[in-house]
């Protein structure tokens, strides 16, 4: 069977009901031996008592081995000792060679020992057999027999079947295993109840999400849950909200890409259609449409680059990167676009090891660089520095541009909010911004003054170190 589809109630009666049955079963065998144990131990003495009877009916006459014993034992002397109707006594008196002097004949006679500690006071002994196709118990008493005229020792048997002894252990076992019956019907009952209530949150929560919308991600409220339940309904809200944090990103690609991708098609398609009229030189439409295509790819790059931010974020294995090789690869990248405009470059690093993708690393610093380049002007002065702390690791670039103006600072790092729309999208900062989110660090970016104004934009970002750095 498949425990996966078992029920909770199921399974807890079982845990619960196959032990109590197994005890009950345990104590039932243990009860009916120590009960039997008891009846034998109490008829028993019954049966001592008959022997002892026959006992005082004996006679003897001569002594020792030429004693010759004499019984006379009505069957009615025995009738006060049988407890029913059921139970039959029988008896036979014999002298230590096993020659009858009174009794049933065909009762076997005793081959058996005396006990080195007897239970009673007595020289007496018993034991089970069959008698007459009945299993009987039998005492048997070595009895000493003295008279005015001998005296010798005779061997009382005194046999009693079994029917009274088995009926009132069956009957206290009957009693017992109702009363265990009753108890285990009572468990089972409140295991039911129990389990009913403390499932009841859990209804519940099922109930509330089958009814909730579709797209409605919120968290499941949690006040009245259990305890137990509580780890169970964190792990979920934290689920749904990464789910409604990744549904979110989602819609908000489609979004800004069929919002900001219609524009440069639109411009593309009216080119094209412009060059096909004529109504412009071909080598001037041809630089047109490569323009508005490389604007376009520009563009794609960036939206796709901003969604690989999220999907990096979610991974579960952490990378250990240098963020100052990073930063030197990306320098020599964009080193055709320093030297185009003559910028004084100046880059200084130092080792720092954080815990991040080398992609991200590669793309923040290519953002922040191409910004800082681009803003640059022609032999202006540009400088990178990459410094590490006790506890951070710190990328610092400097340009020698206009700054970022009042009205733009409040949205510096929103998407499509460029300063100037013709030269960028404006998805550059948002990718750093995402990036430095993603990596739990921060980024700022600040007017550097010099005699009362503007003389650059200073870009500073810090990163928290690696744990272990390899």
């Amino acid at each position: 069977m498949n425990l996966r589809s078992v029920s909770l109630r199921t399974y807890l009666l079982a845990g619960i009901l196959l032990p109590v049955a197994i005890v009950v079963l345990v104590n039932a065998v243990s009860l009916y031996r120590k009960t039997l144990q008891a009846v034998n131990t109490a008829y028993d003495r019954t049966l001592l008592a008959s022997a002892k009877s026959i006992g005082e009916q004996l006679d003897v006459h001569g002594y020792d081995e030429d004693a010759q014993l004499r019984a006379i034992v009505p069957y009615s002397a025995l009738e006060a000792f049988e407890a029913d109707v059921q139970t039959r006594l029988y008896y036979r008196v014999s002298n230590l060679h096993g020659e009858l002097i009174s009794g049933f004949g065909d009762l076997p006679v005793w081959q058996g020992r005396i006990p080195a500690q007897p239970p009673y006071a007595a020289l007496v002994d018993f034991y089970d057999t069959d008698f007459r196709n009945n299993q009987v118990r039998v005492a048997v008493l070595l009895q000493p027999v003295a008279s005015p005229t001998g005296r010798g020792m005779a061997v009382i048997q005194v046999a009693e079947t079994l029917e009274l002894r088995r009926r009132l252990t069956r009957r206290i076992l009957i009693d017992f295993l109702w009363q265990q019956v009753l108890l285990v019907v009572v468990i089972a009952m409140v295991v039911l109840y129990v389990v009913q209530r403390a499932t009841r949150p859990v209804r519940r929560l099922s109930r509330e999400l089958q009814a909730r919308p579709e797209g409605d991600l919120t968290a499941l409220p949690a006040a009245d849950a259990p305890r137990e339940l509580l780890p169970l309904v964190d792990a979920t809200n934290e689920v749904m909200s990464r789910l409604a944090h990744l549904l979110e990103n989602q819609k908000r690609f489609v979004r800004d890409t069929s919002h900001q991708l219609r524009t440069p098609l639109a411009v593309l398609k009216t080119q094209v259609q412009s060059a096909l009229r004529g109504d412009v030189e071909p080598r001037q439409a041809l630089h047109e449409i490569e323009d508005t295509v490389e604007r376009a790819t520009v563009l794609a790059n960036q939206m796709l680059s901003l969604a690989k931010v999220e999907q990096l974020r979610q991974q579960a294995d952490i990378q250990v990167s240098d963020l100052s090789e990073a930063v030197r690869n990306v320098a020599l990248e964009l080193a055709p676009l320093i030297a185009d405009k003559d910028i004084d470059f100046d880059i200084e690093t130092a080792p720092a090891a954080v815990n991040a993708h080398e992609w991200m690393l590669r793309e923040l610093a290519r953002n922040l660089l191409h910004n800082a380049v681009k803003h640059t002007p022609a032999g202006g002065t540009l400088s990178v520095r990459v410094l590490a702390d006790a506890q951070a690791a710190a990328l610092v670039v400097s340009d020698s541009g206009p700054g970022i103006s009042a009205e733009l600072q409040p949205r510096l790092f929103q998407p499509f909010s460029a300063g100037d729309v013709r030269s960028g999208s404006g998805l550059g900062l948002a990718i750093c911004h995402e990036i430095v989110r993603a990596l739990g660090g921060t980024i700022q970016l600040e007017n550097r003054e010099k005699d009362h104004r503007t003389a650059g934009l200073d870009a500073t970002v810090r990163l928290p170190l690696a744990d272990n750095p390899t």
